[in-house]
């Protein structure tokens, strides 16, 4: 019995195809991954955070992008797109088409049952090897809940853990404060909510 090879596909190719694809894909070791689209809770989560980071970095050099910046890890060769994309200081891309970000600051996933132990393992592990990246943010959309990873001057992550809507999440290397009420606006924790 003989197996066909699998092509692989080299990081021009899938720039050029993802490029004129409908929906998104995610790139690692030559192959590609269709990116699975995100219900209700996901969303609103994913645009209150949008909305409350652009009211702190107003007349400052950050830039904040919501899941359509894909970010390419150099190191490891993943090309993906993180939930909410924060670049403080001149924003570097691989190429002239301004679509692939190389130095985010602070990165941003909201968790779902699917995606999360990816988000919190081979993911994060991948986006530790951003030397840009300063904090590494998981979101709960079961219930109020937000981590903050900080990168510690030594290379270490710290973990900072915020439960419930009365907490303000800090990011203290882009000197953010997040009420959780309002990264939670909107969301109600006992509709069912697939995505």
């Amino acid at each position: 019995m003989s197996t066909a090879a699998t092509k692989r596909l080299s990081p021009a190719e899938y720039l050029a195809l993802e490029r004129a694809a409908e929906i998104k894909s995610e790139y690692y070791d030559g192959e590609m991954f269709a990116m699975a689209g995100a219900g209700r809770r996901h969303n609103l989560i994913k645009v209150n955070i949008g909305r409350e980071t652009s009211l702190t970095f107003k007349g400052r050099p950050c830039e904040i992008y919501t899941s359509d910046m894909r970010v390419k890890v150099d190191r490891t060769g993943l090309y993906t797109y993180p939930d909410v994309v924060i670049v403080c200081g001149e924003p570097e891309f691989e190429d002239a088409e301004v679509d692939t970000l190389l130095n985010p600051t602070v990165l941003c996933e909201v968790l779902s049952k699917t995606s999360e132990a990816y988000d919190r393992g081979r993911k994060f592990a991948h986006y530790r090897r951003l030397p840009s990246l300063k904090s590494y943010v998981l979101i709960s959309q079961d219930r109020p809940r937000v981590e903050v990873f900080s990168r510690q001057a030594d290379d270490r992550w710290l973990l900072t853990e915020y439960d419930g809507l009365e907490a303000v999440a800090a990011i203290p290397e882009i000197d953010c404060l997040l009420p959780l009420a309002e990264i939670y606006d909107r969301v109600d924790f006992d509709v069912a909510d697939a995505g």
